[in-house]
């Protein structure tokens, strides 16, 4: 079965973040990065890529991105934080 992401994206400042997801994680990266992301990522400049969850069911990884798109600024920095205490710029 194939995989699937949700990630999450932020701004060089760390103030903006983007919630999305793939099946190709790498690609989707390049694709925000070369501005042929969404218009959102491209307005705010948001392409560093701070944490992600891996499902083997797209249906799954679609309903964890509703859900965390849901989710106060301050509940998606503490989940970022449990993977990723300092916010650093992760490479897949």
């Amino acid at each position: 079965m194939k995989k699937s992401f949700v990630y999450i994206l932020t701004n060089k400042y760390r103030t903006t973040f983007y919630i999305g997801v793939t099946s190709n994680l790498s690609r989707r990266i390049v694709e925000h990065k070369e501005e042929k992301g969404s218009s959102f990522t491209k307005k705010y400049i948001v392409t560093d890529l701070i944490y992600f969850e891996e499902f083997s069911d797209i249906n799954q990884a679609i309903s964890r991105e509703k859900q965390l798109k849901n989710w106060h600024k301050e509940w998606k920095l503490n989940l970022i934080r449990k993977m990723n205490p300092k916010l650093k710029t992760l490479q897949y």
